[in-house]
């Protein structure tokens, strides 16, 4: 959509494009947006263009006005946020996506957002509004043309305008500036995600953790051959044996500047990072496998959050990720139904189906994290199971939590980030049904009730008791199948920006 996106300083006088933000059946809301260009000799236009049907106010709606004469932008946006007595900052999230697309086509370079009138209208947050309208655009500046070839033109490539925002209001502003940053990390997941696995191996990933480790300032380790077996990994061993990609175990860490040493617990972050999926020997059908390089958006996820960790949150709170990074493939090595895994708890593991892998590996890390790291809780994502997606769809993002605490500041972070979380339930009876005749728990459970909590069930055996513990299944928010608001079709980089406000809170 556009090239890049960046603040700047500029009056709405000079600006190619000026937005205005109206709500629904608003008897006056026209004449609060106005109010800051006082008496400008082009305001007849303007309300000229909000007396059309596409003036409406209504969320979505974009009316545009073309004023004359001397100190007038080219361009003016009228642009619908909704009701107001309904007004969140995702109305304008939603608001600013609309403008951004039709800036996009337009071709404009400098977009001056008078989005202050309506916000204050509304009696909303002018931070958080600003940052919504941040992210939108910065969303849709992800380049998702980096494997085009010589078969696209470089026209194509190139056309999309590099633009500049200004804003009205300096709380408004810091927040666009804020949002702006947290889509820069969000765009990094989402280019991962899409890296496709003959480039985006686990030692590439690591070699990505390190360099963003270096620039960030955070401390990266990789366990890998010989460390695997040492740390007793053996998700992550076996699941990754079959391929000549071998797989490694990649640790993050963040200290704050003013940390206290031994006594602040970390927060740990664990993302599903598989480079691909095959299934294994219990191979995928049809076109089962097409789209598997994304098996690796809850670790592309967790990595994206460490660089809005890093280098925009900047949390009291340590904080350490671990990036459970294996391909699962076919060979005469490859791990099989029937065997029997056990893991460094002590939990043995009988498998029933190989092509449920991804929670082998989380296991060695929810079970490491435990051990290593006395963490003040944890957060796992992963895209983990088909029945999160036939359950919720692409609306909402599985969440299982049985602590209270912990649970209600995901929700908060989900409410901050637009980033939306449906608490699923946690019950014995769902362990019992993990349960194996010969080992302690199978990993995949033929009876297909309860699906997406069964991989929820089974990766409960590796957290300790007295640890505060979230899983999220993103299997059904992690790709947008086509253009719609900030995100154009292909990986969203779900799960960046809700960690990150998680760790704002800290």
């Amino acid at each position: 959509m556009l090239r890049s996106v960046k603040l700047a300083d500029f009056d709405h006088a000079s600006a190619d494009v000026l937005v205005l933000g109206i709500f629904q059946d608003d008897e006056g809301g026209l004449d609060a947006a106005l109010a800051p260009l006082k008496k400008a000799p082009y305001v007849s236009a303007i309300r000229a263009a909000a007396a059309r049907t596409e003036g409406s106010g209504e969320a979505g709606k974009l009316a545009e006005a073309f004023p004359e004469g001397e100190g007038a932008p080219k361009r003016v946006m009228l642009v619908g946020l909704g009701k107001r007595d309904k007004f969140k900052p995702d109305a304008v999230r939603s608001a600013a996506a609309t403008v951004a697309r039709r800036v996009a086509v337009t071709r404009d370079r400098k977009v001056f957002l008078m989005l202050g009138p309506a916000v204050a209208r509304a009696e909303g947050d002018a931070s958080a509004c600003g940052r919504a309208a941040g992210e939108a655009f910065g969303l849709l500046s992800w380049d998702n043309m980096v494997f085009k070839g010589s078969a696209t033109s470089d026209d194509k490539k190139n056309k999309r305008p590099a633009v500049e925002l200004s804003t009205d209001k300096k709380t408004f502003r810091s927040g666009v500036e804020h949002g702006l940053a947290l889509a820069e990390s969000v765009n990094y997941c989402r280019t991962l995600s899409e890296t496709p696995p003959n480039i985006a191996t686990p030692d590439y990933i690591a070699g990505l953790a390190k360099t963003m480790a270096k620039e960030t300032g955070l401390k990266c380790t990789v366990f890998s051959g010989k460390d695997l077996e040492k740390e007793k990994l053996v998700g992550h061993i076996n699941v990754g044996k079959a391929s000549e990609n071998k797989p490694c175990f990649i640790r993050l860490e963040y200290t704050p500047e003013k940390a206290k040493k031994g006594k602040d617990k970390p927060a740990v972050l664990i993302g599903k990072t598989m480079t691909y999926d095959t299934g294994g020997l219990s191979l995928k059908v049809n076109n089962g496998m097409v789209g598997m390089k994304r098996d690796k958006d809850g670790g592309c996820a967790v990595l994206g959050a460490m660089h809005a960790i890093a280098t925009v949150v900047k949390p009291a709170r340590p904080v350490v990720a671990y990036l459970c990074a294996a391909e699962n493939s076919v060979s005469d090595e490859a791990y099989r139904p029937d065997d029997i895994l056990t893991y460094r708890n002590g939990v043995t593991c009988e498998i029933t189906n190989t092509d449920a892998e991804g929670r082998l590996v989380l296991a060695d890390g929810l079970a490491y994290a435990c051990d290593k790291d006395d963490p003040a809780y944890i957060v796992d994502l992963a895209t983990l199971t088909g029945g999160v997606v036939v359950a919720l769809g692409s609306t909402f993002c599985g969440l299982f939590c049985e602590d209270d605490a912990l649970r209600a500041r995901v929700e908060k972070a989900a409410e901050a980030s637009g980033e939306r979380v449906w608490r699923l339930p946690m019950h014995a009876e769902y362990r019992d049904m993990m349960k194996s005749p010969i080992a302690d728990i199978l990993n995949s459970n033929p009876n297909r009730k309860a699906h997406p909590i069964q991989g929820a069930a089974f990766l409960s055996y590796f957290v300790k008791d007295n640890v505060p513990w979230c899983h999220l299944d993103i299997a059904g928010v992690h790709v947008a199948e086509s253009d719609s608001g900030a995100f154009v079709k292909g990986s969203t980089g779900w799960g960046v920006r809700i960690l990150a406000d998680l760790l704002a809170q800290e």
